[in-house]
């Protein structure tokens, strides 16, 4: 039983075609998870970093704790001082603040 050449030469490599054909569906599920999971996760983290560099003295602010607080105190590099019932003053870092409840208008002058 002997096979004839032109039979054993049939079964070659994979065409082009196959590669294509599971490569194009790999960059579209790509494509799909970095509009719907990726971006909207880096604008969140955008967006936060930018609320938290914005902090100014008069905020009120929520805590990762559930503290409201509002800001006394902003100081130098990543610290503030919340004053969290009237004359309970807290040390914490911008890191800390989940969400800003209600902004102070900035001083003229």
């Amino acid at each position: 039983m002997f096979v004839t050449p032109a039979f054993a030469q049939a079964a070659g490599a994979p065409t082009a075609g196959l590669l294509n054909s599971m490569l194009i569906p790999m960059i579209l599920v790509f494509g799909i998870m970095w509009f719907f999971l990726i971006r909207p996760q880096q604008k969140k983290m955008k967006d936060d970093e930018k609320m938290r560099s914005e902090l100014r003295r008069g905020d009120q602010v929520l805590t990762q704790g559930g503290l409201i607080g509002k800001v006394t105190k902003v100081k130098d590099g990543d610290e503030l001082e919340v004053e969290i019932a009237q004359g309970v003053k807290v040390r914490m870092t911008r890191a800390a603040v989940v969400q800003v409840m209600s902004k102070t208008e900035p001083a003229e002058g």
